[in-house]
């Protein structure tokens, strides 16, 4: 597969939710969950939408329960949870795994086109960002512990 369009998801209400839908847009793809020391970042997250969304970017969160269990909950819990305490805006999708032989075929891509610290494969932890360009080309891939506020440059580049 070439480039991000190629694949699907399925929203957090789980409908089908193909990928080149985001065509043209730039995108940050996000590995989220509820009970993580970084959940705060939803409000990061929602702030760079929320500026950046008229321009031509999409923000979505794809829950993920393979660090320390830290997203127990079901689809329902997960989405009100982001509703209620971050008033997410930007779309979520069905919880998915990462890592291993039941990883995401989109997660699998993404950690293929950008490598993390010493050219590892493997999502580390909660909210590991990958960022696409406006062709579907994984333009960069930032840590768990980089704040969504710190992508605006990248962002903006891209734009």
């Amino acid at each position: 597969m070439a480039s991000i369009y190629d694949f699907s998801a399925e929203t957090i209400d789980g409908a089908p939710a193909p990928l080149g839908d985001y065509k043209d847009k730039v995108i940050l793809v996000v590995n989220t969950a509820s009970q993580c020391g970084f959940t705060k970042q939803y409000a990061g997250l929602e702030a760079l939408y929320r500026k950046y969304r008229d321009r031509g970017l999409v923000v979505l969160g794809f829950p993920c329960n393979q660090f320390g269990s830290q997203e127990p909950g079901d689809e329902a819990e997960i989405k009100t949870f982001c509703s209620l305490t971050y008033d997410v805006d930007f779309p979520m999708m069905r919880k998915v795994d990462v890592n291993g032989p039941k990883a995401h075929p989109l997660y699998a891509w993404l950690k293929g086109q950008k490598k993390g610290v010493l050219g590892t494969e493997g999502i580390k932890w909660n909210f590991t960002k990958f960022l696409v360009d406006r062709s579907g080309k994984v333009a960069g891939r930032f840590a768990p512990t980089v704040e969504p506020k710190a992508l605006e440059g990248a962002i903006e580049r891209l734009l």
